[in-house]
């Protein structure tokens, strides 16, 4: 199992159609996705981009839908990030609380 770690920042998913555009808050992140509240969600499986901005800094991916809460958020599985966005999710996960598993 991948470590999940707290950590706020502002994420912006975007349907690769250009068509729905979603701004939530990023509450938890892994290397490997992230999950963001919104009451605006898309269905499992949507293909996106997404942008997720914190500290002056912004990583950029695809992303996938993998699970939906209903009017409360989204867990978003990352794609294929390029080694340098993955250089910056990593350094924000080296400062950033790691949570308890349950």
């Amino acid at each position: 199992m991948v470590p999940r770690y707290s950590m706020l920042a502002i994420a912006e998913l975007a349907d690769n159609e250009g068509t729905v555009c979603i701004v939530g808050r990023m509450t938890e992140v892994s290397k490997n996705g992230c999950y963001v509240n919104t009451p605006s969600t898309l269905s499992v499986n949507s293909v996106l981009k997404v942008v997720i901005s914190r500290d002056e800094e912004t990583f950029l991916t695809n992303g996938k839908v993998i699970y939906v809460h209903e009017r409360i958020g989204m867990g978003i599985l990352f794609v294929d990030p390029a080694a340098e966005q993955r250089d910056i999710l990593n350094s924000w996960l080296a400062d950033a609380p790691r949570m308890e598993s349950l």
